[in-house]
């Protein structure tokens, strides 16, 4: 087929969105589909750059044309960024290379100029929920928004043909809230990246550890909206009882400056890509995730696939994969006290935390990029079959 992405976050952007879609973009190319990546320009992006370009994923992939927009940063979330409305350009650009389907990945003005010049043309559209919006602006300021930025992600995406969500949880929410077509599209995980093995005690050196000494690892975005006090608070519990704990923060964002500032104490890597995360992630010894806006958390899956036992509220990837005291702990949702316990407990029981570094990875075994994406391409061939008939 010739799919049409779009997006408005896309790597060098490190985010869970952004890594999904390309991932998606890179596994759809080597299935041998012609995809047409439409995203927003980016500042770090060579001043050189064409507006459009054609590039391969590697030596057995179709091309990837890839098309850049203007875009602008979002307010209050520095190296984030959004499309700019570009309906005149992607309705010129669908009449002279018009897709067979399209996946919109994003709910922002790129989106929906997207939409709206795909149901003009006809051409099947799928879109993906990957952000609780309506989440987010509790945590910037702006609760009395909320409502409003749920109707918006309702009306955006019934204007879809299908709306793809990575949890039946999320579905069955979104279904029973007015959403139409909700289908569920898993997420994928690199288990020859992230793995066991990559533990490495050098690192755990720098981390002024020993091999017997517990790291506390947070590896995400390091924003409000992921809830940041209640992993603190979990570490400063499991220090009073395991005295020589570190917590190590991975990542980067608008909050990492305040958690410096105030736990001085704390060892903050920055953050890490490929390789050298998935190094990161295996040298811990516990991950602690207490963000209540999650649509799924990659990382959980990453975490499991390194050995790393999760904590986690009982949702998302962790409502659908973990298995509660034998590949971490699922916390039930807000229950902040039961969250600081389970932490504790995993801290203290290394027998149980040998023995999730193991059911961990036969959790996510099967969850490969290319299985994701296969099922991606399979749904959106259902669309236009439909359309077709």
């Amino acid at each position: 087929m010739r799919i049409a992405v779009v997006t408005e976050t896309y790597p060098p952007e490190i985010n869970g969105v952004a890594l999904t879609v390309r991932g998606f973009v890179e596994q759809l190319s080597l299935l041998g589909h012609g995809v047409q990546l439409v995203r927003p320009r980016q500042p770090m992006a060579p001043a050189s750059e064409p507006p459009s370009r054609v590039h391969g994923t590697a030596a057995t992939a179709s091309p990837v044309h890839e098309i850049l927009v203007p875009g602008a940063g979002i307010p209050r979330y520095p190296g984030l960024r959004f499309g700019l409305p570009a309906t005149r350009r992607l309705r010129e650009l669908w009449k002279h290379e018009r897709p067979d389907t399209a996946y919109i990945a994003t709910e922002g003005p790129l989106g929906y100029s997207a939409l709206k010049v795909a149901a003009e043309l006809g051409i099947p559209a799928a879109t993906g929920f990957h952000t609780r919006f309506d989440d987010f602006v509790a945590h910037y300021g702006a609760a009395w928004l909320t409502p409003a930025v749920f109707a918006w992600l309702r009306r955006f995406h019934n204007r879809a043909n299908a709306t793809l969500v990575p949890t039946r949880e999320l579905r069955e929410f979104l279904s029973g809230n007015g959403f139409d077509n909700v289908r569920v599209l898993s997420r994928g995980v690199d288990t020859l990246q992230f793995a066991p093995q990559r533990r490495d005690p050098a690192l755990r050196a720098e981390w002024s550890l020993s091999e017997d000494d517990l790291a506390v690892l947070f590896v995400g975005r390091i924003a409000a909206e992921k809830n940041l006090d209640l992993a603190v608070r979990s570490y400063d519990a499991i220090r009073a009882v395991v005295p020589g704990a570190r917590m190590v923060w991975i990542g980067d964002g608008p909050a990492l400056a305040r958690l410096r500032r105030d736990h001085p104490g704390h060892v903050f890597c920055g953050m890490q890509r490929g390789v050298e995360l998935a190094r990161h992630f295996a040298s811990g010894d516990l991950f602690v995730f207490p963000s209540v806006t999650e649509t799924f958390g990659n990382v959980t899956l990453e975490a499991l696939a390194s050995g790393v036992p999760p904590v986690a509220f009982d949702y998302g990837a962790a409502g659908e994969l973990v298995r509660d005291g034998i590949d971490g702990r699922a916390v039930p949702m807000h229950d902040a006290d039961a969250f600081v316990a389970a932490a504790v407990a995993l801290a203290i029981d290394r027998p149980l935390r040998a023995a999730m570094r193991v059911s961990g990875p036969q959790v996510v075994a099967n969850l490969s990029h290319a299985a994701v994406a296969q099922a991606l391409a399979e749904l959106l061939e259902g669309l236009r079959e439909r359309r077709a008939a």
